[in-house]
């Protein structure tokens, strides 16, 4: 884990819209209503890998890519790694 990026210094302004909460759960099929939370634990772990490419932030952890916007900290979309 990078633990000098802006991604970890700014994971209070990290958020989502509705249809974002919604398009999460049904990727991942998560059970949880707070997705928010869920995606800063993962991000947070000491297993996760992010990097930056372009306008996002991408989290790779647990089998799961989280992409983040670097500018607004909006979570865009989690979607499990294909193998």
């Amino acid at each position: 884990m990078d633990t000098d990026n802006d991604l970890l210094k700014n994971l209070n302004k990290l958020h989502t819209t509705r249809l974002g909460v919604e398009r999460i759960k049904r990727n991942l099929s998560l059970d949880t209503d707070d997705v928010v939370d869920w995606c800063k634990i993962k991000i947070n772990s000491v297993n996760a890998v992010i990097t930056r490419n372009g306008k996002n932030w991408y989290a790779n952890v647990d089998g799961f890519i989280i992409t983040v916007n670097a500018y607004s900290y909006t979570i865009i979309t989690v979607h499990r790694e294909k193998e």
